[in-house]
Formats: structure tokens, sequence, C-alpha cells
């Protein structure tokens, strides 16, 4: 809670700049580009742990970014931006695990214990991305940025089924259920309730602006906090949300 304050705080005192500069009529020192862009990444642990011993599959999805940033000069190189996003940060994967923490429904029965088998993981999250960032002017046509960001979630999913393999209810020699490879023979879960209403990460890239009004941009995000809530352990580990975005951007002013 203490980082999404600071974030909101930060945010604040940044719109009350640009409120500021536009009340000094300083309006037309902003720089404002509508940009839109596709997201590549995963809500992955840092490190893969032993028990997932391959990923067998990793499907592209529809992560677009559209969004505005408006950018006021400090100085003559340095300058502090402010941004609206709407993101989209879907996950599509399968791996194959050993000993692998799980809690599980088959057959109307929920079941909790180690599983070793497929796991087929689909995360779907929609999101408003607010970035802070202080940018410095490399030259005319580059541009560096980073800082904070904070998203609230408009919508999210996080479920999937287990398959092709075995559970050990309760511990490592308990009751082993089976799990088939086709439909009706799965294990499903669904921890969707469990997930944040907001993530709080850092953000980086850089904009580069090859024909007048027109760029191109890197970005890389990095979630500083689990997309789980703190009180939920069926997943062992923290999931943090890690993509990085290619972009196309328009100078409006």
């Amino acid at each position: 809670m203490k980082q999404k304050h600071i974030s909101l705080i930060l945010a604040c005192v940044a719109w009350l700049m640009v409120g500021t500069a536009a009340a000094q009529g300083n309006l037309e020192r902003l720089q404002v580009k509508a940009r839109v862009g596709y997201s590549i990444g995963a809500t992955a642990p840092l490190g893969i742990p032993a028990t997932i011993r391959s990923i067998e599959s990793f499907k592209l999805t529809p992560n677009f970014m559209l969004g505005v940033d408006a950018m006021y000069p400090l100085s003559e190189n340095f300058g502090l931006q402010l941004a609206l996003h709407y993101d989209i940060k879907d996950m599509d994967s399968e791996v194959t695990t050993k000993g692998y923490h799980m809690k599980v429904t088959m057959d109307d029965d929920e079941m909790e214990g180690v599983y070793t088998g497929h796991v087929r993981q689909m995360v779907r999250e929609r999101m408003l991305t607010i970035p802070l960032q202080l940018t410095y002017e490399l030259s005319p046509k580059l541009q560096l940025k980073g800082g904070p960001y904070l998203s609230l979630l408009l919508a999210k999913d996080f479920y999937g089924y287990a398959f092709d393999g075995y559970l050990r209810k309760d511990d490592p020699t308990g009751a082993k259920v089976v799990m088939g490879d086709r439909a009706g023979e799965w294990a499903t879960y669904d921890f969707g309730d469990d997930l944040r209403s907001s993530q709080f990460g850092l953000t980086v890239g850089i904009d580069w602006t090859f024909c007048r009004q027109l760029g191109l941009s890197a970005d890389l995000s990095w979630g500083l906090t689990g997309i789980f809530h703190g009180d939920f352990k069926t997943v062992e580990q923290t999931l943090y949300p890690i993509y990085g975005t290619i972009g196309l951007f328009y100078r409006i002013f």
C-alpha cells in the first residue's frame, strides 16, 4: 500500500506541475505525444524454480498499448513526463512440472498437493497505467526516459488446467489422483479473485524521432509487486509482470 500511495502522490505532483505551467502561460512548452505499441513478456518468477522442468510453449497474445504522454521541460536536457496508457498484459504458456504445489478442481472436488505433469496457464489483464518519468534529451531525435509507474487493473484473470500428470494429495506421499490428456480428464484452477487490483513498478525506455513528428520507441516495464495478494500462498513463487514494448508515436505539439 505504501508504494501505491507514493506513486499516486508523485502522479498528483506531476499533474499539478503541468497545471501550474498552463496557468503561468507556459503551455506552449509542453510536448504531447500519442503512442501505440505491442508488448511481449511474461508474468513469471525471477528465475525458473526447480519444480518447473521445462517450458513447452509460449503463445503470442494481443498485448496492445495505447496512450498519451505530456512532457514539461525542466532544463535544456531534462524534463518531467506524465502519461496515461491503456495496457493489455496477457500470457498463454504451457510448462512441465515435477513436485509443484497446486490447488485444482476435478469433478467438483477441490484438491491441493504436489503435482507432476503438464500445466497450461493463462493470464488476462487489462489496465490503466500511469508512468511518471524523468526524461533526458541525448539529441534532438533521441530521448531517454525512466521512472515509476502505477497500474490500476480494469479486468483480471488467472486460470488454466493441469493434464497428463498426477497429483499427490496434501504431500508427496499422499493419495495419487491421475489427470488425463483430454478435455474432461483435466483438473482446472482459477485464481482470478486473488489478483491485486493495482501494480507498481519501474519503466525505462527510449524514443527516436525519425521523421518530423513521427518516431519509434522501445520500453521495458518491470513490476516490483507480485500480481497476487500477499496472503495468497497457493502459488509458491512470487510472480512479477515483466514486459518489453515496441511502439510508434506521433508528437501532437
